[in-house]
């Protein structure tokens, strides 16, 4: 059984206290792993507090140097990448792999952005009492990042945090979730070697608790964060002086117009809503279907859910793999049956097998029930019929989440105000909700979190405008 360490300052740390590391399929123990003490943590911080006196001063080519480099080594490692990924996740393989090389692509669209990190020259001769001055306006980095990352994609919402923090010039401070700490590990490894300041990335192993009372810590200037609603906003309540940013969850709605093209709507829909077990944050949760297709389109959505295999996520046909614990598949497994008791009907799936839940579609559903209101995070979905565009796009807006939405329709129109009236992130036209390609700017609005991520915009938040006013006298 392998032993893995967390890094501090370039070298492995090992601790006295020891986390056993489960293959979620097979829940056979294969690794184990040391876990943080307080006294790692605050090392850690100081070592990127540190770093960062020499991070933050290294050229622009350096920087893109480093960038391209852990892309090249991330590319070499995939195949092992991708094989962690699935023994402590379950993730079905071939999205494991479609994650590394969407990892890849992330750090070369930030060794890309190191070269754009515009600022602007200011005409400041505006009035008579500031002739001969003008001003410059540049980016500055911040400080270390605090970056927390959630189970679903630990390596590529890692890269989403870690790669524009180094094209900032920034150093971080590391802390995977405790489903995929060896994922984690594994890319923290891979870009502490292409880096040339030892404590540019320390990466911790420690529980949310432990990582608590370092959250306000001044020596932080940005956290990054991606996981729960009830977690993130705690966070940013605590860190009131530091730039947060919070990706955080959603319910996502799909509203399917009564001229939508079915051959194309259907399986997307469901790859969106049932791929790594509905255990993504655009997910599709809730679909609202125009009342002319509805018939039709159920018909064909439940035959297109009913193909969908699950099992074994090294299978390269599986799409829906076990959730990451059994208490997740518990959970739904309670709120499908309470939703069942209050009204609902099951049209496909409904049953728990151990920490698998069968793809599910849901029909008789109301607003309040928590398989609506609350984010489900699992392979099932609520279909309902609406009369209208109008109430399909209330209907998306009627929750306290809005992190993304998907419309599909052939009508312009209904394009353009389903853009302008969702309150969402995100709105995407003619695909699903899951939809997301690496350099879009990324986050919600309501209880979906604050800030924006994709590569430019991330590297902006992580950075401090600057001012300087030259008097040429």
């Amino acid at each position: 059984m392998h032993h893995y360490g967390f890094m501090i300052n370039g070298s492995f740390v090992f601790t006295s206290q020891k986390f056993k590391v489960k293959n979620r399929y097979t829940n056979e123990e294969f690794a184990e792993v040391s876990l943080a003490f307080e006294n790692d943590v605050t090392n850690a911080i100081n070592s990127a507090h540190e770093a960062f006196q020499i991070s933050k001063k290294l050229p622009t080519h350096k920087r893109a140097s480093i960038l391209r480099k852990i892309a090249e080594r991330i590319e070499v490692k995939k195949n092992e990448l991708a094989e962690i990924i699935t023994i402590e996740t379950g993730k079905p393989i071939k999205l494991s792999r479609v994650e590394i090389d969407r990892s890849i692509t992330t750090f070369q669209f930030a060794a890309e952005e190191v070269g754009h990190l515009f600022g602007e020259v200011l005409p400041l001769d505006v009035t008579p009492q500031s002739e001969n001055r003008f001003g410059i306006v540049k980016r500055f980095p911040i400080g270390p990042v605090l970056a927390i990352t959630p189970f679903n994609f630990p390596i590529n919402l890692a890269s989403h945090k870690i790669a524009p923090a180094i094209a900032a010039g920034n150093t971080i401070v590391f802390k995977p979730a405790s489903a995929c700490m060896i994922s984690g590990i594994k890319l923290a490894e891979i870009v502490n070697d292409c880096c040339e300041v030892p404590g540019m990335i320390n990466s911790i192993l420690c529980s949310g608790s432990t990582l608590n009372k370092f959250i306000a810590d001044k020596r932080i200037k940005k956290i990054s964060f991606t996981g729960s609603s009830e977690i993130g906003w705690a966070i940013k309540q605590k860190a009131f002086k530091q730039k947060v940013t919070l990706e955080l969850g959603g319910n996502a709605g799909v509203f399917v117009d009564e001229n939508s093209n079915l051959d194309f709507a259907v399986p997307r829909i469901a790859v969106g809503s049932f791929a790594h077990a509905g255990q993504i944050c655009i997910a599709v949760q809730r679909i609202f279907v125009h009342k002319n297709i509805y018939e039709d389109f159920e018909k064909r959505f439940i035959e297109e859910t009913s193909k969908i295999k699950y099992g074994d996520p090294m299978d390269e046909d599986v799409l829906v793999g076990p959730m990451i614990t059994d208490g997740d598949a518990k959970r739904v497994e309670e709120w499908v049956n309470e939703a069942v008791e209050s009204g609902a009907k099951i049209l496909i799936g409904g049953k728990r097998e151990g920490g698998f839940y069968q793809p599910t579609i849901l029909t008789n559903t109301t607003p309040e029930m928590k398989v609506n209101s609350m984010e489900l995070f699992a392979p099932v979905v609520t279909l309902a019929k609406v009369d209208s565009f109008e109430e399909g796009i209330e209907q998306i807006n009627n929750s306290v989440y809005g992190l993304q939405a998907g419309v599909f329709t052939n009508n312009l129109q209904n394009a353009f105000d389903a853009y302008e009236n969702i309150e969402a992130g995100g709105v995407i036209i003619n695909d699903y909700p899951t939809f997301r390609v690496d350099n879009m700017p990324y986050g919600g609005v309501k209880e979906s979190g604050s800030g924006r991520e994709g590569i430019r915009y991330a590297i902006e938040e992580m950075t401090e405008l600057k001012l300087g006013v030259f008097n040429r006298i």
